[in-house]
């Protein structure tokens, strides 16, 4: 058997698609460096030359879902209206599009981030900067006191607990996205 000897950005790569299949496989708990390197195929020093603990490991895939998160985001706008309705829509249809393309093991994920302080520090400082987008995109669309933090907040709480319950097929897909895009413009528009 050949091996094709990946560049380094080509094996993280690689590296991060084994493991959210070992987290959607086993569960965020099965999620080691050693069973990453088994699963990969790899030894364990290329694995820590990647990710020098769990903990690093657990915040690049968090990264690399904000990341694609936020992509999404963009094509979408680039799709829609510029009117609260459109950036509304696009605000959820990314927020819950993603969370169903990552699909239950972003649940394990986000629990192993809780975890700790600095993973948790993690996911606020990428929630932070997605929900600052966000605010930018709705803040031509409210009055004079703008789009305000409690105001944020209630919608990405809505957001998270529509699009856990679509992954969670309690809600069909298409709900959740209309329920959370009412809100949002609910939300902006009482502003």
């Amino acid at each position: 058997m050949v091996r094709t000897r990946l560049s380094r950005a080509e094996r993280y790569d690689q590296l991060i698609d084994v493991s959210w299949a070992l987290v959607r496989e086993e569960g965020a708990d099965a999620l080691t460096l050693g069973r990453l390197a088994e699963r990969a195929g790899v030894a364990k020093p290329v694995v820590y030359s990647h990710f020098a603990s769990r903990a690093a490991l657990l915040a690049d895939l968090y990264t690399e879902f904000d990341d694609r998160q936020a992509a999404m985001l963009e094509q979408y706008l680039a799709d829609s209206d510029a009117t609260l309705s459109g950036r509304a829509a696009a605000i959820a249809n990314s927020y819950v599009g993603c969370t169903l393309a990552q699909g239950r093991e972003l649940t394990g994920v986000l629990a192993a981030l809780e975890g700790s302080p600095e993973l948790e520090q993690v996911k606020r400082t990428a929630e932070e900067k997605y929900s600052n987008r966000c605010r930018e995109l709705l803040e031509p669309f409210a009055g004079p006191a703008g789009v305000t933090q409690p105001s944020m907040t209630a919608i990405f709480g809505a957001a998270e607990a529509l699009s856990r319950a679509a992954a969670a097929d309690v809600l069909e897909p298409d709900q959740a996205r209309a329920e959370l895009s009412s809100l949002i413009e609910a939300m902006v528009g009482r502003i």
